[in-house]
């Protein structure tokens, strides 16, 4: 359970996509809202999230072009991005041309 965001739900809504979450839901109304996420598992109890890595910092942004996006541990992992067009891994804002803000890199 976290403290809801538009951004945090988008961002978890990318992480269900990706196969790493298995059940984003928000609770609660008004200033009590909720986002309640479920980690996926393997069948054998194994976690589906090795290693998440932060890349942008409040003190530090970092920010990369479509063209210098590079697949996360040979495809393996999942790039996000904050983008003009939204939320995004890195396999969508290379297909949609677009770069942004790197958020965090996890396999």
């Amino acid at each position: 359970m976290v403290p809801y965001s538009a951004f945090r739900h988008a961002v978890a809504n990318k992480l269900r996509d990706a196969g790493y979450v298995k059940e984003v839901a928000k609770r609660g109304k008004k200033t009590r809202r909720s986002l309640e996420i479920v980690l996926h598992y393997d069948t054998d109890g194994t976690p589906k999230v090795h290693q998440a890595v932060r890349l942008s910092k409040p003190s530090r942004r970092l920010y990369e072009r479509a063209a210098n996006i590079r697949p996360i541990k040979f495809g393996k992992g999942v790039l996000v991005l904050s983008t003009p067009q939204g939320i995004m891994t890195d396999k969508e804002a290379r297909e949609a041309g677009v770069g942004g803000e790197l958020l965090f890199k996890m396999w």
